[in-house]
């Protein structure tokens, strides 16, 4: 067959009413996934030389970010401006938010630095919800049991477990605070079934779940007198002690007058989110424009472990026509409602409801078999069949999805009358730096919450479970963070950075890359360089 059906014939070809035919059965997801799913593209995985993971398999892009030279050394700290706290916190979405407030309540005095404005984050674009298990046929066992499935069963037992076992606190502490949910005519909280889960238990806030989280948490932080946040300040380095084996504060820059600031704390608490600005294999992404991994650059450096730095998400249903929303996320809300994908001939392929990783591999595998939906030699996809779901259920699209109906509505796109044509999008990492259940890494006085962290997905995140985490972990590292009653550090160093240095230089390693990237070659400004 050709690289697909053309985009005018599809649509032509395309009705609500027609006969689908029945499901296929999937045989061997083994074999589907390394035959399709991104993380197995040839060339795409190499091996780190250098660092706490040296011989392990990384994405390229990253690792070419793990095993760069420091933008700073010891010369650029003479004279800074220097800033003493009790508990530094990188990063200013949900997860960094969340640890500074519990930090703060313990009598920390906090400062929260973020890239960008304090709420630019992976968060406000979280749209499907948050799992918890409060129905009264479901259970803890069963929140853990699904997640561990779903990350095919390499994620720690122990950090998940105190994840699902935290779900039902969680909710209460954001109801609290007075974040919005959607209820049931009875009053209580509405929950649905989404990929990978066994039954219901994803509450929400229609389509736009993360949005309202960030809005109850951004308003609890500026209010509180024990919070200081430097926006636009992003963080180039770790700062450890004299003999490079603690972290005991950071070097922060301004992305307004470009002055470096360092900050000596008792315990850091990174929050920085993921990579999707990386655009791993090529792929449009569904991430802001802050998610360059940093995090990871700057853990590692120091010394910390990471984990499946060879796995990540590809959420199934990103926009791929009009151009211009390419990448911008579908929530998987709208298949958990019932809307069906359908290929280029007609047909269902999968099951839209088995994780993600599974529904992302098929999708790719009808686009190279000839069965997608081409736009053009480089674009091709498959229906998300939308219309069908408007006429089974009316007006659902409306009341549930008011965001996906505004994104689309500005684009002269109807998803009512019209099937939105969908291709897979990176989402999501599921690793990251290694931590036990308090956030703590392997490098005493880091921390690390959120989606930098690794452990709790494995190898696939099931919808939900991300904004579940980020508060989980992030109230976790907030009180352990502020156990540390220390004098803090009586010398900040760069010993880490020069120990990098030599393992680098021994590899026969190029020094002429410089990283954190803190911003993609695209963003005005592009890549940070001093």
């Amino acid at each position: 067959m050709s690289n697909g059906i053309p985009l005018a014939e599809a649509r032509a070809r395309y009705s609500p009413d027609a006969d689908l035919g029945p499901l296929p059965g999937l045989a061997d997801t083994d074999a589907l996934l390394n035959a399709y799913h991104p993380d197995h593209l040839r060339g795409s995985l190499v091996n780190l030389i250098v660092g706490a993971n040296a011989g392990e398999s990384c994405q390229r892009e990253l690792a070419d970010l793990l095993q760069a030279e420091a933008f700073i050394d010891e010369a650029d700290l003479a004279g800074t401006q220097v800033s003493d706290v009790d508990v530094l916190v990188i990063g200013g979405g949900g997860a960094g938010c969340a640890a500074a407030l519990m930090a703060a309540e313990k009598g920390a005095r906090v400062l929260l630095a973020t890239k960008l404005r304090l709420g630019d984050s992976n968060t406000v674009m979280a749209e499907g919800g948050i799992q918890a298990a409060i129905e009264p046929d479901d259970s803890v066992q069963q929140h853990i049991q699904d997640t561990l499935r779903g990350g095919h069963h390499a994620g720690n037992p122990e950090l998940v477990a105190a994840m699902a076992g935290d779900g039902p606190e969680v909710l209460r502490w954001l109801i609290r605070m007075g974040m919005q949910f959607a209820q049931t005519p009875s009053g209580d909280l509405h929950t649905r079934r989404a990929g990978g889960m066994s039954t219901p238990r994803l509450t929400h806030c229609r389509d736009y779940t993360g949005l309202e989280m960030m809005r109850v948490l951004r308003e609890a932080v500026i209010q509180h007198r024990s919070i200081e946040v430097w926006e636009q300040s992003p963080a180039v380095e770790l700062l450890s002690n004299e003999h490079g084996q603690k972290c005991v504060g950071a070097v922060l820059t301004s992305l307004l007058d470009d002055q470096l600031r360092i900050v000596r704390t008792r315990s850091v608490i990174l929050a920085t989110g993921g990579l999707g600005r990386l655009h791993l294999n090529g792929f449009p992404t569904s991430n802001h424009l802050g998610a360059t991994g940093d995090g990871l650059v700057l853990a590692y450096r120091i010394g910390a472990k990471l984990r499946e730095m060879d796995s990540f998400q590809y959420h199934p249903t990103g926009l791929l026509h009009p151009s211009h929303l390419a990448g911008k996320l579908v929530t998987e809300g709208v298949r958990a409602a019932g809307a069906l994908l359908v290929n280029g001939v007609g047909s269902r392929f999968v099951d839209e409801l088995l994780p993600r990783d599974m529904v992302c591999a098929a999708i790719l595998r009808e686009c190279a078999e000839g069965r997608g939906i081409r736009v053009d030699e480089k674009h091709v996809g498959v229906w998300l069949d939308t219309p069908r779901l408007e006429r089974a259920q009316p007006g659902l699209l409306e009341k549930q999805f008011p965001n996906l109906m505004s994104r689309t509505r500005v684009s002269c796109v109807d998803p009512r009358y019209t099937p939105l044509l969908v291709h897979p999008t990176l989402h999501y990492q599921n690793g990251g730096v290694v931590i036990d259940t308090n956030g703590a890494t392997t490098v005493p006085g880091l921390y690390a919450v959120g989606e930098v962290s690794g452990g709790i997905h494995g190898r696939n995140r099931i919808m939900g479970n991300a904004l579940l985490e980020i508060i989980s972990f992030g109230r976790r590292a907030g009180i352990a963070a502020t156990a540390n009653r220390d004098r803090g550090p009586k010398k900040v160093t760069l010993e880490h950075v020069n120990r990098m240095r030599r393992a680098l230089t021994l590899a026969g390693l190029p020094l002429a890359r410089r990283a954190p990237q803190i911003l993609p070659p695209y963003a005005a400004g592009g890549v940070w360089n001093r």
